[in-house]
């Protein structure tokens, strides 16, 4: 319990220090600094909104490209794979959050970003280009970049989650399914049903991660601090923004600024893993008592 309470006190204490040293930002701009879209060192101006713009944009599209990938390992892990070929998969993908993200940035850099430019890209702005979300250039550093790194970094995360979600209903379900005609589909069907909030817990999990990464979509993303809808068009984000200018801040306020980013980050992770656990454990709980 000792050692316990010494990790909520951590936790505690960085909230503390953040909020200590966002102390200047918070003064000075107030409920405006999340709606301020000019970041300015040179005038000592700030404003979070390009990226926090970019943060939920580039996690939000990690999530559309992983999520559907994580719950068919996770249904064909958990009901369909005989165990010679569940085990060595299911190591196969739980070691891709084994990988340092400093890797899956290079890998971006060298691989992802130039199939997007010359391949991907221009097909989505010859075919779909009329959709905002496909205007502009082929510059293959952007949002689309950033949001595939993140859904392969998050893929693992919510597919074993998800797995681990589905083990837990108990085999009763799916011999009462079979037990009156339901094919096997159908029967999965049932347990998808029974576990869904334990899916939608994997979900913010993963969401969490992808709101936090720093590094990898740091390398991709293209670090420019503007709002588009397009998906194609260079970003920045809240993690990514800190890593390239928290060096670089020679004020007081211009330090305080990123805390205050650092904070929002803080805050927004807490709550997305916190309400995620909560379901996920409520979901097993539910089905390890019954």
């Amino acid at each position: 319990m000792f050692f316990a309470i010494i990790v909520f006190g951590l936790v505690f204490l960085m909230a503390y220090e953040m909020i200590r040293g966002s102390e200047l930002s918070l003064q000075k701009f107030g409920w405006k600094f999340l709606s301020g879209t000019v970041w300015d060192p040179v005038a000592d101006v700030y404003g979070a909104l390009p990226y926090i713009y970019g943060t939920l944009t580039s996690s939000f599209l990690a999530m559309v490209l992983a999520f559907p990938l994580s719950i068919g390992i996770a249904i064909f892990l958990s009901e369909l794979a005989p165990p010679w070929i569940e085990r060595p998969v299911s190591f196969m993908v739980e070691l891709l959050a084994a990988i340092p993200s400093i890797v899956y940035g290079l890998w971006g850099i060298f691989v992802l970003v130039p199939w997007l430019r010359t391949s991907v890209e221009p097909f989505l702005i010859k075919h779909l280009g009329s959709l905002p979300f496909f205007k502009g250039a082929p510059y293959g550093f952007g949002m689309l970049a950033a949001g595939i790194i993140l859904a392969i970094m998050i893929l693992p995360i919510i597919s074993s989650i998800s797995r681990d979600v589905l083990r837990a209903i108990p085999n009763s379900q799916r011999e009462a399914a079979l037990a009156i005609g339901a094919t096997r589909w159908e029967s999965t069907k049932i347990i998808l049903a029974g576990g869904k909030s334990g899916l939608l817990g994997a979900a913010l999990l993963g969401l969490g991660r992808a709101v936090g990464e720093t590094m990898a979509v740091t390398m991709v993303i293209g670090n420019r601090a503007e709002i588009s809808a397009s998906l194609l068009d260079p970003g920045h984000s809240m993690a990514s923004v800190i890593a390239n200018e928290f060096a670089e801040a020679t004020t007081a306020l211009y330090s305080s600024s990123l805390i205050e980013i650092a904070l929002i980050l803080f805050a927004v992770t807490i709550i997305l893993n916190v309400i995620a656990r909560l379901i996920v454990w409520s979901i097993t709980k539910k089905f390890k008592t019954t």
